[in-house]
């Protein structure tokens, strides 16, 4: 068995849509970024690519490549997926929280669970979303970002 953490934080802007765990969430800003800018999946990512020892999202999707400027990052998971079926790993289970002073997430936590049950291959029952302010503190309480954390146990098959 095979541990791995991921962390990613993104900024608040104009004019873009707002994408968290593969959804698109109503709300006045998106999140600055490269790809659609998907803090969620890009901590699941990491968290993979951890737990197999194979470095960290942007050795695989370097924000200089111009051919994923705006990417669904569904698509990047999809290929993480991939490394860890070459790796032969399957999914122990997946704990992801997202911190977001606004807005709320809890009618969306279904369908991003569905999203990486589906991306990944997994039981819907192994992927646990739980979303959480930081009452008003920091960059996140303030509305500048939101952040996510991802833990995930992946196991030999």
């Amino acid at each position: 068995m095979r541990i791995g953490h991921g962390y990613d934080a993104h900024c608040f802007v104009e004019g873009r849509p707002l994408v968290l765990g593969g959804v698109s969430i109503s709300h006045s800003k998106g999140l600055d970024g490269h790809s659609d800018a998907d803090v969620v999946i890009h901590a699941v990512c990491d968290a993979l690519l951890g737990a197999m020892g194979l470095g960290d999202i942007g050795v695989y999707f370097p924000n200089t490549d111009m051919k994923l400027k705006d990417i669904d990052s569904r698509v990047l998971l999809r290929q993480i997926f991939d490394l860890m079926k070459e790796n032969k790993f399957i999914i122990g289970n997946l704990d992801i929280t997202i911190l977001a002073q606004e807005p709320k997430m809890v009618d969306y936590i279904p369908m991003m669970k569905e999203n990486f049950a589906s991306d990944l291959n997994s039981s819907i029952s192994l992927i646990n979303i739980k979303a959480t302010t930081t009452e008003g503190m920091g960059f996140i309480g303030r509305g500048e970002g939101i952040a996510a954390h991802a833990v995930v146990l992946l196991s030999s098959n």
